[in-house]
């Protein structure tokens, strides 16, 4: 009987998360009230009060449903960046991983819809404010240690400092997704998040093995397409050249 309690508890607060995401998306969460999200998952406000302290506290737990396993990617990732091959390498695949998450997934793509479009910084949602600054700085720490240790892997340096250099690739990924979400139909973020991210590490002074591995197979797929175009082009000018039948007294 406890087990099955507990089960039940669980979906409750799932349902109000649930309920919470769509609400704060269709009227942004100073509009929302604690009732309107009870009534909304089929319960009542203290049961919204027997799992969160306040509406703060439910917006980031929300926000934690979504966003902590990107949290926890990111720190794996730096944790273990003296050990791995190519640290630049698994920092860009985290951040990609992200941007494709946001793109293709409909309840990251609508937690961080409100997150950046429908949230007000009021004292009622200070913990809020102050969770997304912890959170930020947190990330920014682990992908300064990426970067310094993809620095010290290349043996190159970087060409501005580097928490500038951590700064300026925060400020590109969240103004990718911020800008994406005003239009989605602007431009594939993914795609575009891969184009921008690369042309910024370069620009940092880093040599991307990936890229280069990239632009070999392009190349080799265009040798590839040229030769074959060139096969029918002299196949056709061969046949252009056959000679034809010579008239004879039949068909002159």
């Amino acid at each position: 009987m406890a087990r099955r309690t507990k089960v039940e508890a669980l979906e409750t607060r799932n349902r109000l998360l649930d309920a919470a995401e769509r609400l704060f998306q269709a009227k942004g969460v100073t509009s929302t009230t604690l009732g309107d999200i009870a009534t909304a998952a089929g319960t009542t406000r203290g049961a919204v009060y027997h799992h969160f302290k306040d509406k703060a506290d439910l917006f980031n737990a929300m926000m934690e449903r979504v966003t902590l396993p990107m949290e926890d990617a990111l720190a794996e990732m730096a944790k273990d960046a003296g050990e791995q091959q190519d640290p630049l390498q698994s920092l860009r695949q985290v951040m990609l991983h992200a941007l494709h998450q946001i793109a293709h997934d409909e309840r990251t793509r609508r937690v961080f819809e409100v997150a950046m479009q429908k949230v007000e910084r009021t004292d009622e949602m200070r913990a809020v404010h102050e969770r997304h600054v912890q959170v930020l700085n947190e990330c920014q720490a682990l992908t300064r240690t990426a970067l310094r240790e993809a620095v010290h892997r290349q043996g190159g340096a970087l060409s501005i400092s580097l928490p500038a250099a951590t700064l300026g690739l925060h400020a590109l990924i969240d103004g990718l997704i911020h800008n994406w979400l005003l239009d989605p139909q602007a431009f594939e973020l993914a795609r575009i998040g891969r184009q921008t991210l690369d042309a910024y590490l370069r620009g940092l002074g880093f040599e991307l093995p990936w890229a280069r591995r990239a632009s070999a197979r392009t190349a080799q797929k265009r040798v590839r397409s040229s030769g074959a175009g060139s096969t029918g082009r002299r196949r056709q000018a061969m046949g252009d050249a056959t000679p034809t039948t010579p008239p004879t007294a039949q068909n002159t």
